[in-house]
């Protein structure tokens, strides 16, 4: 991984006042010590101590990349600690660690922006904010293209899903629970976890709907009975 000076065109930002804070997340897919995230700490420390980012915690994650972001506790530690704590910037190798596919990098991506956490990814060589606050129109543009390919992929599960549905139907299937049959509280735990995780993180009803992809009214509804 390179780390010639070339890295400090987007995340770099003078501060006179304070010393401009910052974390780490490191990630491999290895939890054996097949693999180190050594390489991306010094990396990105190296960054850091170019651009008078002053590290105040590094935390290094040993997970399959394949996990969702909410079975990533190292992650999401890193991120609410960020937010919390008014952290400047998280520094991350590359977009691809911040999530095991598009919906969930776009998601993190939109959080953080949307809490004025800057993010720079070292192998891209780019932030969520440029050095004057304003929001890097690059970044604007890969997450239009990553939601772009993420709508792309919700109509492409859809029509799977149709499809499957319909030729089960002209197999004799049939769909629904059966008669008298409710949901166990644990059911609706799994199938709604992103819309509780989000409402726990404070998010509001329509942002929460819109994000986990479900209406209004089943966030409504999963807010009032798990009394979030």
């Amino acid at each position: 991984m390179h780390t010639s000076g070339r890295y400090c065109t987007f995340a770099v930002q003078t501060n006179t006042d304070e010393d401009m804070t910052g974390v780490i997340y490191a990630r491999v897919s290895s939890t054996s010590d097949r693999q180190s995230t050594a390489r991306q700490v010094s990396d990105l420390n190296d960054y850091a101590n170019r651009n008078d980012i002053k590290i105040v915690r590094i935390f290094e994650e040993h997970i399959s990349g394949a996990k969702a972001n909410e079975e990533r506790p190292i992650l999401c530690e890193c991120l609410d600690y960020a937010i919390a704590h008014g952290v400047s910037i998280v520094l991350i190798s590359e977009l691809s660690r911040l999530g095991r596919n598009v919906f969930e990098v776009l998601e993190n991506v939109k959080r953080c922006k949307d809490n004025g956490l800057n993010i720079f990814f070292q192998k891209e060589n780019l932030a969520i904010f440029l050095p004057d606050g304003k929001p890097n129109p690059l970044l604007a543009i890969l997450i239009s293209v990553l939601g772009t390919c993420a709508q792309l992929e919700r109509e492409n599960i859809q029509y799977r899903l149709n499809s499957g549905r319909a030729r089960y139907i002209e197999n004799g299937g049939k769909l629904g629970r059966k008669p008298g049959s409710v949901k166990s509280r644990d059911d609706k735990a799994e199938e709604y976890k992103n819309v509780t995780r989000e409402l726990r993180r404070g998010t509001s009803i329509r942002r929460t709907a819109k994000l986990c992809d479900v209406s209004v009214s089943t966030v409504q509804r999963v807010k009032a009975e798990f009394g979030l």
